[in-house]
């Protein structure tokens, strides 16, 4: 009785699995090895694995073996990076790695010398790190060939499945594996086969030959007229059953600039990549690989700039590719919309500057969802195009589409594809059984020829080995399976355009969401505090310069340097909290240190703006900028901690000097210990600690429906995969509300500012609450304190509001998304948590609350009820996340009309932005305003120094989807330009009025 395809298809790899036996002919150790200058013998464990080691030792090829087929095989204990210096002074250089451990060699001797850490490249510590291989082996090229067809061969029956051509491609494989000559002595034959799976459950094995006999002349000229056979048949098949599909290769890489190691490994990860991509582009001239990330190039350019410049002569050549025009592969859902400008602002002058070249792609495949600005900002900088593949993460929803528009906030367009590739998404396989499933998942097929794929071993860094170019051109002569070349993204894109002219692609409107990986808004919330702390502090310090500038001061300098380190630390596995703890120790000083620079440049600035103001007899004066475009009521708090709160309002983008004896008192400010009242609010706290009453006095309406500020422990926060990422849907079926605080009392009661203090305690855990009322405040502060001590559990306030709509505003880079507050589809449903940037706001016409926040991200609308995570306490990849003392605040503000009437943004800008004040003598009281903006209300992003020549850059935004005027007036000696785009060019803007909605808006102001 025949065989079935399945039976057939189980023999060809147990054949295949025995001729992987014979792929080299001998070996040769390689002996005399040193570890830190101390010799070390095969099979012996290191002396120890702190840190980066180093290996050396001298090598020479036995005589009798031909060049073109000896090869170095190295296993050492961990990742490496691996320098063979030859007697004529050439040297090469490889990353070794677990995919990565056969290098060929220029001639029979040389020096081995490494960097070696005693990791796996995903951080995993190899605890027992040994000298395991060390040899020489002489290949034999046809049977190493023949495997590696027929492997690809059994690989494609088994993805083809019933696909007619199967059985043809069983037969060819059979008629090549009898046409064998293939040895059977019974000595060689067992010891080359003694580590097969099935020989190593033997009981016993037989005495073992050291280095049994390799394949005749004659058994290996077998093997080459197989090769060559099997190859034609191919050929034939293919002509009859032709390739199904079109897949674009593009050699990657993901290098995670931090995530299970630090910064400090992927420095040495970028290196051992690199030279790798680089000794494949030595040996092939089809081979293509891409890198995104400026900063990396960058890192090169100051730690080993020979190997930047090899890397330049390959992208001049073509086979390099750097893609992506960004400073690193950010996240998007946090930083603000001016950080995201700068991403793309350095990023693209850094490849200018360095390649000669800007970039058309946004190369972006593992972030975690996708912000609504990021198209109009992609397309001001130059990016028509995007690419990810992370849509295809989320678990309950997908995007209809993978080529297709996508239409941000503003209207703009970028072309997206994303390719959904089973085998390890964009660290793809170079294999039928990646090939087919990739092209049968492409449902943009109808619209294009081909898909791209991006192939190498990633995340980790490492990239493309050797067997998979040798199986690109291998697979070229294959039947039936898509049609595979390496080529270039940029490419991929130009083609896709083309298509995009001729065909109508779908259009997916608003922002990304990745249904998945929500935890990411909420954990290591102490460096996304500082990150947004430095990120505001180096804008307000720009912008205090410029109106110093303005006022006659010397041009401020670039704080590039300072946002070059904000910038690295928006990366997808630092800012999202999904890294190790070592990597939050560097970001968390690093980011401080910005903070500091960033302080100095405002005191300096102040100083200069001081200096320029006119001089008169205030004796005690307090000079205050507001570096916004909300006009705020006075309320500073002083270097010596006094805090001044007045009915004085400060201009937008001003400098007022006032006489500190001559400010007027707002007055109406009262406190108990449980009511705090103004001329605006009266709140009343409960004895469970939270807002039993929040009345708006000027409307006469109750925020608040029962209490706000409820506070809810879930201490089943245990999610079933990604510890620090995700948040499952069911978290709150156990929950445990803190209800009994420790204490309440009254803790301020000053003219200026009165406030109550509130201490919960939960298990291991406090949470110290302030409500603070200032004597001019629309909004009621809660100043948070928490000590946190438990694992695996999580914190959230809860905030039900008197209020009733469909839909909430979250607050985004650059404007608004609106969310349902109701849960009628799975897409509703799926949206449980979510990214809100200051705000989130319920209104309903004529009224709404607000609740606002200075360093929170994870955010819900359920209801009347907004909700925002506070803490949580995953365990891996960091058992300590957020274990300690943080402090933020977030305040609730009720307010008239819809958020962009009630002065919403106003309230979020001054809690994030407090006015800054500095005290002066001498000085002529009055406001200064060297920069006015009048019209339909718009929102500030930067005034900062030009990057080319003198003058200053404005850029605003529209926050809330409205249109109309907009004039700025400017002292008589300054001047504005046309239309900038983000890369301060000139570009040519459409629509009808000056500012259109959510439409981001640059000048150039310059000195006559």
């Amino acid at each position: 009785m025949p065989l079935t395809i399945a039976q057939r298809l189980d023999r060809l790899k147990v054949r295949i699995a025995e001729l992987a036996h014979w792929r080299d002919r001998q070996s040769s150790p390689i002996d005399g090895w040193t570890f830190e200058g101390e010799p070390i013998s095969h099979q012996q464990d290191w002396p120890h694995r702190q840190g980066v080691v180093h290996f050396a030792a001298s090598a020479e090829a036995p005589a009798g073996w031909p060049l073109v087929d000896i090869r170095l095989q190295l296993d050492l204990g961990g990742e490496s990076l691996i320098t063979l210096s030859y007697p004529d002074g050439q040297s090469e250089t490889f990353g070794l790695d677990p995919y990565h451990q056969e290098f060929p060699v220029k001639g029979r001797r040389f020096s081995i010398a490494t960097e070696s850490v005693a990791r796996f490249p995903f951080g995993e510590p190899n605890r027992a790190p040994r000298l395991n291989k060390a040899r020489f082996i002489w290949l034999d090229g046809p049977a190493r060939r023949l495997h590696l067809l027929l492997k690809q061969v059994s690989e494609a029956i088994e993805v083809l499945g019933d696909h007619e051509v199967v059985p043809h491609l069983a037969d060819a494989a059979e008629n090549a594996l009898r046409s064998l000559d293939w040895p059977s002595d019974t000595a060689a034959y067992v010891s080359r086969t003694a580590d097969a799976v099935m020989q190593q459950k033997i009981w016993e094995l037989p005495e073992l030959e050291e280095n049994p006999a390799g394949l005749s002349d004659e058994q290996s000229a077998s093997a080459s007229s197989a090769f060559e056979v099997l190859t034609a048949r191919l050929k034939e098949l293919q002509k009859r059953f032709p390739p199904n599909g079109e897949l674009l290769l593009t050699g990657h890489a993901h290098i995670d600039l931090a995530w299970l190691w630090p910064y400090r490994e992927t420095r040495r990860k970028m290196r051992r990549t690199f030279n790798t991509a680089l000794s494949l582009m030595e040996r092939s001239d089809d081979f293509r690989f891409n890198q995104s990330t400026a900063h990396y190039y960058a890192q090169m350019e100051e730690e080993d700039p020979e190997l930047l410049e090899r890397i330049k002569a390959k992208v001049a050549d073509g086979k390099w590719e750097t893609v992506g025009g960004m400073w690193v592969e950010p996240d998007t859902n946090m930083p603000t919309g001016e950080s995201l400008v700068r991403q793309v602002l350095y990023g693209q002058r850094y490849f200018e500057k360095t390649f000669g070249f800007r970039h058309t792609v946004c190369w972006l495949p593992d972030c975690f969802g996708f912000s609504g600005a990021l198209p109009q900002i992609l397309r001001q900088g130059g990016m028509d195009s995007f690419f990810t593949i992370k849509v295809n993460w989320s678990e309950t929803n997908h995007i209809p589409s993978d080529l297709f528009w996508w239409k941000g906030l503003d209207g703009s367009q970028v072309l997206t594809h994303t390719f959904d590739n089973p085998m390890q998404g964009y660290n793809g396989f170079v294999q039928a059984d990646c090939y087919v499933p990739t092209w049968k998942n492409f449902r943009g097929k109808v619209h294009h020829h081909a898909s791209l794929l991006a192939v190498g071993y990633g995340d980790g860094g490492g990239g493309v080995t050797p067997e998979m170019v040798e199986r690109e051109v291998q697979l070229r002569d294959f039947p039936a399976i898509p049609q595979a070349r390496w080529g270039t993204v940029k490419g991929f894109y130009e083609e896709a355009h083309r298509t995009a002219s001729e065909k109508s692609l779908p259009v997916w409107d608003g922002e990304i969401y990745l249904e998945l990986h929500r935890a990411t808004l909420t954990t290591q919330s102490g460096v996304k505090r500082k990150h947004r702390q430095a990120a505001r502090a180096l804008i307000t310090a720009e912008t205090i310069a410029s109106l110093a500038h303005m006022l006659g001061a010397d041009k401020p300098r670039s704080l590039e340097a300072d946002w070059r380190v904000v910038l690295k630390n928006e990366f997808h596995d630092i800012l999202p909290g999904s890294s190790i703890r070592e990597v939050y120790q560097d970001a968390e000083q690093e980011l401080s240190g910005v903070i500091d620079n960033a302080g100095a440049e405002q005191a300096k600035a102040l100083q200069a703006l001081s200096a320029h103001l006119p001089k008169g007899g205030v004796g005690d004066a307090l000079v205050v900028v507001n570096p916004s475009l909300a006009p705020r009521p006075l309320s500073a708090k002083l270097a010596d901690g006094t805090v001044v709160s007045a009915a004085d309002i400060v201009a937008p983008l001003s400098v007022a000097v006032f006489d500190r004896q001559a400010l007027r008192s707002p007055g109406g400010l009262k406190a108990t210990s449980d009511r705090l009242e103004n001329d605006h609010l009266a709140v009343v706290i409960g004895r469970d600690g939270a807002v039993a009453s929040l009345v708006h006095k000027a409307s006469g309406r109750e925020a608040v429906d029962g209490s706000a500020n409820q506070l809810w422990v879930y201490p089943a926060d245990k999610p079933r995969n990604w510890d620090a990422w995700d948040i499952d849907a069911d978290y709150a079926e156990k929950a445990v509300r803190l209800e009994a605080p420790e204490s309440i009392s009254l803790v301020e009661s000053g003219p200026h500012r009165a406030a109550i203090r509130v201490v919960h305690r939960y298990r291991n855990s406090s949470v110290t609450q302030t409500y603070v009322l200032s004597a001019n405040a629309k909004r009621l502060d809660i100043e948070t304190t928490i000590d946190w001590h438990d694992r695996r559990t999580l914190l959230r306030t809860l905030n039900p509001v008197d209020v009733k709509a469909r839909k909430a505003a979250f607050e985004c880079a650059f404007g608004i998304v609106e969310r349902a507050t109701h849960t009628n589809t799975s897409w509703e449903q799926a949206m449980f948590e979510a990214v809100a940037h200051r705000f989130v706001d319920i209104s309903e016409p004529g009224f709404g609350v607000a609740l606002l926040n200075n360093a929170k991200y994870g955010h819900s609308a359920r209801g009347n009820v907004i909700g925002m995570s506070l803490v949580r306490g995953p365990v891996y990849p960091d058992p300590l996340a957020d274990e300690g003392e943080q402090s933020f605040t977030y305040a609730l503000m009720p307010h008239d009309g819809a958020w962009h009437e009630g002065g919403v943004l106003d309230e979020a800008i001054d809690l994030n932005q407090p006015l800054v004040a500095l005290g002066a003598q001498g000085l002529s009281a009055g406001t200064f305003t060297p920069l006015a903006i009048s019209g339909v209300p718009v929102a500030f992003s930067s005034l900062k120094p030009a990057e080319e020549g003198d003058g200053l850059i404005l850029r605003l935004y529209e926050p809330a989807g409205r249109r109309g005027r907009l004039s700025l007036a400017l002292p008589s000696e300054w001047s504005v330009s046309q239309p900038l785009n983000i890369l301060e060019e000139p570009m040519a803007r459409k629509g009808p009025a000056d500012i259109m909605p959510f439409e981001i808006r640059t000048w150039k102001l310059q000195r006559a």
